[in-house]
């Protein structure tokens, strides 16, 4: 070849190669969150470092070299699993989607269902979930109570037929079958408070063949919790089931300082090989609907038999005196510890007492027209109250025991509606700052694996509960010194501080403190992975 045309490519070569575009590398991970204090969620010390994630899942604990197309900074921040909150009533949250309130205190899975209430068809609400879309991932527990509604009808003061028996054991069969976690039950609710231990025992036998939990709000939760307890430790024992204590708590003065002796029966009911634990919310007051203050029996068969037997001054009688053995029985004096938080009916009574609102209804606050004012309530559709009837004592004292969950209670809050118990926005976050951070009752370690591993251990959630590589990427980043729950009793409506970043199955849902638009969760099924 010629000099000058050999030089002349030689030059094109050159210019062609300072012209192209180089060719841009991956990134290594979807998102890095870097510099933080990981608390893996088991129980182990905190170390510093980043956790890379990739596809959905964590891929890297610890060090993370390497490029991200999302870094987040979470110097000064605390690093864990998402929290899973096992205990919700969130049935209807297809309405409220976003579950703002439960993100925002870094709950990333929820358990729904408790208490004996939930859908039937546990395959058609999971259907119903993936259509809409929702923000933290949900699974559930079969509810015992709705399966015997829709197979007894309005008929509970009675035990079911072998027929009635059978089609109730297929529909907990099926739900099983859906992705149920395991069956629930409310034992001071309709029509649950009826059912015989026998017939919980035949149910949770089909619960446990596929390796579900049995879930219970018991029987009591006052001086006769014992009995309560016991009745838990049979449908245990005789299922060969494992069993949770919905929301550990001994309600009303005379109960209160029974902490030991609850502890010592929980004790050797595991001695014996018994597989329970319990979950607790971080509140001296409960919440539930103002009839349960009315005995179960005269609200059975629905509102017009109840108007009818409040029509009746035979068994109106029979209701007052019940009601005053009831409160003399806890020691609690009169029924100023319960306040209305939402009646439709008459808002003005809203966060009012009962006491106050019978000053404010009858002009005068006894205790006859204290119960007047609560079979009214009843009479014209109920309320939703809060109840204040727990010892801060007892309460730290469940708080610290091992196998305690952290749980709120709660279902998807709508901002600004009604007056409802703080825990559904605080519930998290006040566990972190006030009985971690200011009283020292736990160490941050052991708090973050209440809320993660515990749970997911407990309810065989797999792949989740943990920052470890292969689990999948829900995670939460907060400021310890700052995560607080100001919702308040008088003032809920207000959302937890603190959390500046969440993910759900790898998905920011709130990013930088703000809400993102993303609704990343999806049904949790028992057996994923």
């Amino acid at each position: 070849m010629h000099r000058s045309a050999s030089w002349l490519l030689i030059s094109a070569g050159v210019f062609l190669a300072g012209c192209t575009t180089p060719v841009s590398r991956p990134a290594d991970y979807d998102i890095v969150i870097r510099h933080g204090r990981i608390i893996d969620g088991t129980g182990r010390p905190a170390m510093p470092g980043d956790v890379a994630i990739r596809d959905g899942r964590i891929v890297a604990v610890g060090s993370a070299p390497g490029t991200a197309r999302t870094e987040i900074d979470a110097t000064g921040k605390v690093v864990t699993p998402g929290f899973i909150d096992v205990h919700t009533h969130s049935e209807e949250i297809t309405e409220l989607p976003f579950a703002e309130n439960f993100l925002r205190m870094g709950v990333t899975t929820i358990i729904t269902g408790n208490c004996g209430m939930s859908a039937v068809d546990l395959g058609e609400y999971f259907a119903g979930l993936e259509r809409t879309k929702v923000g933290p991932n949900v699974g559930a527990l079969i509810g015992q109570g709705a399966v015997r509604a829709q197979v007894m009808g309005g008929s509970f003061m009675r035990p079911p037929t072998p027929a009635e028996l059978d089609q109730m054991r297929a529909l907990v069969a099926k739900a099983m079958r859906d992705g149920a976690v395991g069956m629930s039950t409310g034992l001071i609710y309709l029509p649950g408070t009826y059912t015989r231990t026998e017939e919980i025992v035949e149910l949770a036998k089909v619960v446990a063949a596929q390796g579900g939990i049995y879930a219970s709000h018991m029987r009591y939760e006052t001086v006769r919790i014992f009995e309560a307890l016991e009745e838990l430790a049979r449908i245990a024992r005789e299922a060969k089931i494992r069993a949770e204590v919905s929301h550990l708590k001994l309600s009303g003065p005379a109960a209160w300082g029974r902490t030991g002796d609850v502890m010592a029966f929980l004790e050797r009911a595991r001695a014996e090989g018994l597989d329970i634990t319990q979950d607790q919310y971080a509140y001296t007051a409960s919440s539930t609907g103002i009839a349960t203050l009315v005995p179960s029996d005269v609200r059975e068969g629905g509102d017009t038999r109840f108007k009818a037997r409040l029509a009746d001054p035979v068994q109106k009688a029979r209701m007052v005196a019940a009601m005053k053995g009831s409160i003399e029985t806890g020691a609690r004096g009169d029924y100023s510890y319960a306040v209305v938080a939402s009646y439709e009916h008459d808002p003005r009574l809203n966060v009012k007492s009962i006491k106050q609102c019978a000053q404010l209804l009858r002009g005068t606050d006894s205790i006859d027209a204290q119960i007047e004012v609560i079979l009214e309530i009843v009479a014209n559709g109920g309320a939703a109250g809060v109840f204040h009837g727990m010892d801060e004592k007892d309460l730290q004292a469940f708080m610290k025991l091992p196998r305690t969950m952290i749980a709120s209670d709660a279902a998807p809050r709508k901002f600004g509606d009604s007056v409802p118990h703080p825990r559904g926005y605080g519930n998290n976050a006040r566990v972190l700052g006030h009985y971690v951070r200011d009283l020292k009752v736990l160490t941050l370690e052991d708090a973050v694996r209440k809320m993660t591993s515990l749970p997911a251990q407990t309810f065989r959630l797999a792949r989740r509960g943990e920052l470890k590589p292969g689990f999948i990427a829900d995670v939460a980043v907060f400021d310890p010194a700052t995560v607080s729950d100001p919702s308040t009793f008088d003032d809920p409506h207000h959302y937890a501080l603190g959390f500046s970043d969440v993910l759900v199955n790898g998905v920011p849902v709130i990013r930088a403190g703000a809400l993102t638009d993303a609704r990343p969760g999806r049904p949790v099924r028992l057996g994923d992975q």
